[in-house]
Order: structure tokens, then C-alpha cells, then sequence
């Protein structure tokens, strides 16, 4: 079974969260920090980054990207610049 990074957004007013899952496999937790670095730089923004190692369940291994207080919108941007590199649709969470 191949690994794949899964996308799940949320969106609330003024609050914009990005969760990437990655699992247990090195190679797609580069890619995804890299993707992050990347849109960093080339947006200027500086979003509040959690890791989630989940050591007892390695497959459910992430990281979550959110913005606060973003009156301007500008996360959306953001997500987009993650998403377009690593090549990943994300679902939106309800």
C-alpha cells in the first residue's frame, strides 16, 4: 500500500487551519516541510506550526498549519502554495 500525505482544512471566521498526515515515512514528512518552508518565503508569513509524532500510532503521524486573527484572508493563499507543491486535494472538514 502506498503512503499518500492527506489534506483537511478548517475554516472559521478569522481562523484558518491546514491539517497534513504523512504517516510513519520520512521521505513525505520532507516534502511536506519543505512545502511549508517554501510558502513561507514566498508569501512572508509565519503560521503557528504543531507537529504530532504519534509514537503509539505512527500512521496518523502530521503536522498542523494555523493562522489567527487572518482578518486579511491571506492563509488561503498559503494553503494553496502547500497544497499546488506537495500535490495534494485537501477535503474540507464540516
Amino acid at each position: 500500500m502506498t503512503q499518500c500525505i492527506k489534506a483537511h482544512i478548517r475554516m472559521e471566521e478569522r481562523y484558518e487551519g491546514l491539517s497534513l498526515t504523512y504517516g510513519d515515512n520520512p521521505e513525505l514528512k520532507a516534502q511536506v516541510f519543505e512545502a511549508i518552508e517554501a510558502a513561507k518565503r514566498e508569501t512572508g508569513l509565519d503560521p503557528d506550526i504543531f507537529g504530532n509524532p504519534a509514537k503509539e500510532h505512527p500512521e496518523k503521524e502530521g503536522v498542523y498549519i494555523e493562522f489567527h486573527e487572518d482578518a486579511q484572508r491571506e492563509a488561503g493563499d498559503f494553503f494553496e502554495r502547500v497544497l499546488h507543491r506537495l500535490g495534494v486535494v485537501c477535503e474540507k472538514d464540516d
